[in-house]
Formats: C-alpha cells, sequence, structure tokens
C-alpha cells in the first residue's frame, strides 16, 4: 500500500514552487503590462486593456483546462498550460520589439490562459488529501501568492537592466523573466507531478467514500450550481473577488489624485498583498476545524469591514490597515469557498465544475475591472466603496442563510453530511 501522505506532500510542494514562479511572473508582468500598452498603442483609452485580456483569457482559460482536466490528467494540463505561458512571455517580447499591440495583446492571452491552469492546482492539492485536510491543502498553495509578491516587484528592476545590457528594450526586462520563471515551473510541475494528483484522487476517494456516485455519472453543471452548498461556495469566491479587485483597482487611482508619494502607495498596496496571501495558512486550518462557512462568513465581515473603512482613512497607515483587511478579507471567501466547493463534488464531476467557477471568477473580474473606473469616474472612490460594500453585504448574506438552514455543520461539527444534499 502506498503512503499517500508523503506523496500528497510531494505533490504539494510542486504545486507550491509552480505557483510560486508563475505568481512572481505574473506580478511583475502586471505591473508593467498599462506602461506597455501605452507605448505600443499611443492612446491612454487602451490603457486598461493589457490588464483586461489578461482576465478574459484567464476565464477562457479556466473554462478549457477544465474540459480536459480528466482526459490529459492534473499533470499533463498544468505543464501544456505553462509551456503556453512560456511560450507567451516570448510572443510579448517579440511584440514589445516590434511595436505591435496586436502581438503583445496575444502574449498576455496566452499568459492568462496559463495562469488559468495553475490557479486550478488549488484543487489538485485538495483532491490529494483526505477530506478534513482539504481546507489546509489548497492554504499551502494559495499562499505561494507571498512569495510572487516579494519576488515580482523586486524583478522589475533588475531584469529591464538586463534588458537594455542586450540592446532591447527596457520593458522587455520583466517579460524575460517571466519566460524563464514559466520555464522553470513547467519543469518543476512535470517532474514534480508524479503520480498525477488525478490517479492519487481517485485512491483517496476510494480510502474515504464521501457521497454516492450516481452509478458513475457525473450531474450536470447547471444541476450542481442549484445545489445551495455549491451555490455559496461560488458565490463566495466570485463575490469576494468582485470586492477585492473594484476597491484594489482604484486604491492607487485615488491615492495618486490625493498626492500621495510612490513609496506611500506601494506601502498600501504591500499590506494589501500580505493579507491576501500570507495568512492562507491560517485560513485554511480554520476551514478544516471551524468549518467552511464560518471562514466565509468571517471573510465577507472582513470585506464589509474593508469597503467601510477604506474610504474613511486619510494617513498612509490606516489605508494600509483597510486595504491588508481588504485581501484579508479575500482570502478567506477564497480559501473557503475552494475547499467547499471541493466537499461537494465526486471524483467525476470535480474538473468541469471546478473550471466553471474559475472562469466565472475571471469574467466577473474583467467586468469589476472595467466597472469600477466608470464609478470612480462619474462619482469617486466614496462611490466604489459603497458599492464593494454591497456585495460584501451581499456574500455575508447568501452564505448566513446558507449556514442558519445547516450547512454550518461541515466538517468540523457532523452533524450534516454534504452527501445529501442532492
Amino acid at each position: 500500500m502506498r503512503d499517500l501522505s508523503s506523496l500528497a506532500r510531494k505533490i504539494t510542494i510542486s504545486l507550491f514552487t509552480g505557483q510560486s514562479l508563475v505568481s512572481a511572473a505574473l506580478i511583475a508582468v502586471s505591473t508593467v503590462a498599462a506602461i506597455v500598452g501605452m507605448e505600443l498603442s499611443g492612446n491612454a483609452v487602451w490603457v486598461g486593456l493589457p490588464g483586461a485580456t489578461i482576465k478574459l483569457a484567464n476565464a477562457g482559460g479556466a473554462y478549457l483546462w477544465g474540459s480536459v482536466w480528466d482526459r490529459i490528467g492534473r499533470r499533463g494540463a498544468i505543464s501544456l498550460g505553462l509551456i503556453t505561458g512560456t511560450l507567451g512571455a516570448g510572443l510579448t517580447i517579440v511584440g514589445i520589439q516590434a511595436g505591435s499591440f496586436l502581438l503583445f495583446l496575444s502574449g498576455l492571452a496566452a499568459l492568462g490562459v496559463a495562469q488559468a491552469a495553475m490557479q486550478l492546482g488549488r484543487f489538485a492539492a485538495a483532491e490529494v488529501h483526505p477530506p478534513l485536510e482539504r481546507g489546509r491543502a489548497i492554504s499551502n498553495v494559495v499562499i505561494a501568492g507571498t512569495v510572487g509578491a516579494i519576488v515580482g516587484p523586486l524583478m522589475i528592476a533588475p531584469s529591464g537592466q538586463w534588458a537594455m545590457g542586450q540592446g532591447l528594450n527596457e520593458l522587455s526586462g520583466p517579460f524575460a523573466g517571466a519566460l524563464i520563471l514559466f520555464g522553470l515551473a513547467t519543469l518543476a510541475s512535470y517532474i514534480g507531478l508524479r503520480p498525477d494528483p488525478l490517479e492519487l484522487g481517485e485512491e483517496i476517494s476510494r480510502r474515504y467514500p464521501e457521497r454516492e456516485e450516481y452509478n458513475g455519472t457525473a450531474r450536470p453543471i447547471l444541476d450542481l450550481v442549484r445545489l445551495p452548498s455549491v451555490s455559496v461556495a461560488i458565490a463566495a469566491m466570485v463575490l469576494g473577488t468582485v470586492v477585492m479587485v473594484m476597491l484594489m483597482g482604484m486604491t492607487s487611482l485615488y491615492m495618486k489624485n490625493n498626492q500621495y508619494a510612490l513609496a506611500d502607495i506601494s506601502v498600501v498596496f504591500s499590506a494589501h498583498t500580505f493579507g491576501m496571501f500570507a495568512l492562507s495558512i491560517v485560513s485554511g486550518r480554520l476551514a478544516d476545524r471551524w468549518g467552511r462557512g464560518v471562514v466565509i462568513l468571517s471573510g465577507a465581515s472582513v470585506l464589509v469591514l474593508a469597503a467601510v473603512l477604506a474610504p474613511l482613512s486619510q494617513g498612509v497607515l490606516p489605508l494600509a490597515m483597510a486595504l491588508f483587511l481588504l485581501g484579508l478579507g479575500w482570502n478567506f471567501c477564497f480559501v473557503g469557498g475552494s475547499a467547499l466547493l471541493a466537499d461537494q463534488l465526486s471524483q467525476s464531476e470535480r474538473a468541469r465544475t471546478q473550471g466553471f467557477n474559475d472562469s466565472l471568477i475571471g469574467l466577473f473580474s474583467a467586468a469589476s475591472t472595467f466597472g469600477s473606473g466608470l464609478i470612480f469616474a462619474a462619482s469617486g472612490y466614496l462611490a466604489v466603496s459603497l458599492v464593494s460594500g454591497v456585495v460584501a453585504l451581499a456574500c455575508f448574506g447568501i452564505t448566513a442563510w446558507w449556514l442558519l438552514d445547516g450547512g454550518r455543520s461541515w466538517p468540523g461539527r457532523q452533524l450534516f453530511h454534504p452527501i445529501k444534499e442532492a
């Protein structure tokens, strides 16, 4: 009999490594993408298009990888996705050097598709662990974003200097760095994801049976999303992301308009990224101990608090605290929602449903990025905060209703078993 615990640990380490490398690459790329977009297009109207391209490609990519997740395995899908990202990074460099905005956007789209494959890795970590360890397994992958938040910004200046030394455009540097990081992530995933998490997940499902398998037939996605637990899980991740994207996206512009120094903006966003990722290990363990719903409800409450505090915070430190809470609330909703969704699905249902979920997150994220800009232009930062707060309250209300209806028992209190909800 195989030691499933050590194999699960090996796979999680591989996923953590890949996520760290990809996160660093994408944060570096996203930091300069708008600047490159302005230079190549020559029109400020298109400055937001690079970021929107990554998000929309991420949404489409999530659905794509979810569709082939079972056919080619987790290792094959993630590795193929990362190869796509490596090629995409190369295409962005070609676009920058050729002065082609279209080539540049095409490369960014490939990066978004690759990001979607790596993001699904959190579910691969969940499926190779027993049910009561899924929360911490997911958090152990999500926390890799902390590495990216630190390494990504630090690589921008040196990579730009290297590019100039090679006779390239300075802005090509971060994309060259991304090419290398995506290549390393590909190797880490291809070598480290053995045995395939799909194979190991099937063995875990046999050892820890949770639900009827419906005679081996996977339920349609529309049937699944009608289940309260699935709806709450998806709503937690989607609405939590909407709140974060809206408020985070406009905070830097709000600070710039109010004459904050760049160093102050950096402090605020460092606090935000710390809240997003660094405490993932806490949220994952709380999700396993207290239950998924309690963690989601806590996250929604923190998001409401962040939305209230952000427009009232005039100093750098109070604003940094508000943005830290924004990241922390998102993290609790994201980790708790991911664990709850994994709980509700049989082995044959996970790939398509999880891909559908991440596709929704990407679509709503792109729409929120665009919408928050319109709200800010029309009514200012306070209006963005109010809308964000309303969305956070909706997340709180949906989760509270579900908990009051009996969902609070999983997994810490075995009063209710999610298998029975069908």
